[in-house]
């Protein structure tokens, strides 16, 4: 005899109890990755239907495109008892979305019912996981992120193993490592102004912006510092931008403070790369006339700006937000 599968308990899951109204089904349910998970035997136990019949529409689901297994179906190490025996085997699990799937065609009415219990349920798996561990972790990761970064600055510092724009780097970075202990602080979703900045007055005026480039261009040439390329404008990607960061969002500006246009300006500038050539340089430029339109104060010398743009043009995209909120802290938490 073979009982339902009970999933192993790993440190990257966990494993929940589901039972029916009516007490006629009682099932182990995997929590992982947001989801839940059954396998195809579970998943029979839970809409009362047979195996078989689970596994065809599985097929019929991923071969007609409404879902791609790849995304709703992962092998998971579970337990289970065959005969007297423990034994553990590895079992296709699938997601929330592929239960739900097999269950309006079998048996919709106790497929509406696990929705609701699977939804309430990782709800308040998320919920307390959050509450009780992202202080927690949070601060520890900023603990050790800090040690390992005074390390890593006395190391390369004192074996001469970086250049003066890489002491920028790490300078630039030291000087303001507390100011991601605020980072916290702040909501995800939606950055938070913090103490200290202004509100923002004007927008940057695209023919002022294009004069100061062009000058700019020409002070570089006049160096030999600047190629013909430097400066040519790609399509209308800066007039994007500059829009970008004067949108509005059911009337109001969606980036109120002048630190958070200036930061979101100079992101923008280096990453999406508007300019064929000199995008770094002409971002930094862009960010000290906002600054200067807007009479914020700054402290940030040419090399803490090279090490800021150097920081943006190597980050990950999905660190946009981390960046930002880095620049607009230095601007207003810390003054430049």
């Amino acid at each position: 005899m073979v009982h339902i599968e009970s999933p192993a308990f790993t440190p990257g899951g966990e494993v929940v109890v589901y039972e029916a109204s009516d007490g006629e089904v009682r099932v182990d349910v995997r929590l992982e990755q947001e989801t839940v998970w059954l396998t195809q035997r579970q998943m029979a136990e839970v809409l009362q239907t047979s195996v078989d019949n689970v596994s065809l529409h599985l097929r019929n689901i991923y071969s007609n495109g409404e879902l791609e297994e790849s995304a709703t179906a992962e092998d998971f190490s579970t337990v289970r008892t065959e005969g007297k025996r423990q034994v553990r085997r590895v079992l296709k699990h699938y997601n929330l979305d592929a239960i739900i799937s097999v269950g309006y065609r079998v048996n919709s009415r106790r497929s509406v019912r696990f929705r609701q219990w699977a939804t309430r349920t990782l709800r308040e798996h998320l919920v307390r996981g959050f509450t009780l561990n992202e202080r927690r972790l949070a601060e520890r990761g900023l603990r050790e992120a800090r040690e390992t970064l005074d390390l890593l600055s006395r190391t390369l510092l004192n074996q001469v193993l970086v250049d003066e724009t890489g002491q920028a780097v790490l300078e630039l970075i030291g000087s303001y490592a507390d100011t991601w202990r605020l980072l916290l602080e702040y909501d995800e979703d939606r950055l938070a102004t913090p103490p200290g900045a202004k509100p923002s007055t004007s927008a940057l005026d695209h023919d002022r912006v294009v004069d100061a480039i062009t000058e700019f261009k020409r002070e570089l040439a006049a160096r030999g510092e600047a190629s013909s390329l430097f400066g040519n404008p790609r399509g209308d990607a800066l007039a994007a931008i500059l829009g970008n960061i004067e949108q509005t969002m059911f009337g109001e500006p969606l980036y109120r403070s002048c630190e958070e246009k200036a930061a979101h300006l100079l992101y923008f500038i280096v990453k999406d790369h508007p300019f064929t050539d000199g995008n770094k340089r002409i971002g930094s430029l862009l960010f000290l006339l906002y600054l200067n339109q807007e009479g914020v104060a700054h402290r940030l010398n040419p090399q803490a700006l090279t090490a800021l743009t150097l920081l943006i043009a190597e980050s990950a995209s999905s660190g946009k937000d981390l960046m930002v909120r880095l620049i607009v802290n230095l601007l207003a938490v810390r003054g430049g």
